[in-house]
């Protein structure tokens, strides 16, 4: 299966892309994690992107692609790949598309979790985080025993910039105004899947592979 998987801040995309990958034996694509990899690693296109970050500024699209495309021409992703964080825009998934052509492969899917703006803000902004050891809290769904206090190893508990509800909601427009033309974009090609976010995270899982046929 060769998949993509969108999903706005809070909406559990980490998680059902764990699923994903384990039932379907193929691997995560995150876009993150190839870029510090190809940094890493010192490949063509990873020196690319490192310049460009070096000075704080974004890495153009043909960089992104060609990171992607290296990462995809590796082995464990002849039977399959799931792409989390990539594309983020339209001339990237015509990028993308054009990529996969040349080796006569092409999407299959693309998951869509659909989780309301309300719903998003009350989980992102209950979220808290050790400052020793990184351990993390939900002030609704996994509330430290003393309040502030890591069970873990007893270090502060405390809300990150980025968690507060302005921050947030920032951040969920950003995303709205990158995703809403993928949605377009792949409901035109009769690729999206629209799953449902709202719920425990097994019964997501199964409304996802009930979108997917199985």
């Amino acid at each position: 299966m060769k998949a993509i998987l969108l999903g706005p801040p809070g909406g559990g995309k980490g998680t059902q892309a764990k699923k994903l990958v384990k039932k379907y034996g193929i691997p995560q694509i995150s876009t993150g994690e190839i870029f510090r990899n190809a940094v890493k690693a010192g490949t063509e296109m990873g020196l690319r992107a490192k310049q460009y970050m070096d000075r704080g500024d974004l890495v153009p699209d043909e960089v992104v692609v060609g990171i992607v495309e290296e990462r995809l021409r590796e082995n464990d992703c002849r039977e399959g790949f799931l792409l989390d964080g990539f594309p983020r825009t339209i001339p990237q998934a015509d990028a993308l598309a054009v990529m996969l052509e040349k080796t006569g492969r092409k999407i299959d899917h693309v998951i869509s979790l659909e989780v309301v703006r309300e719903e998003l803000i009350k989980r992102l902004a209950g979220r808290r985080v050790c400052k020793n050891c990184g351990e993390e809290f939900h002030v609704m769904f996994k509330a430290p025993k003393v309040d502030k206090v890591c069970d873990l190893c007893g270090g502060e508990v405390y809300q990150r910039k980025d968690d507060n509800e302005e921050s947030v909601k920032n951040r969920l427009v950003e995303y709205e105004k990158q995703t809403s033309p993928l949605i377009n974009y792949y409901g035109q090609r009769s690729l999206l899947r629209k799953v449902e976010g709202v719920g425990g995270f097994d019964e997501v899982f199964e409304r996802i592979l009930k979108s997917l046929g199985e």
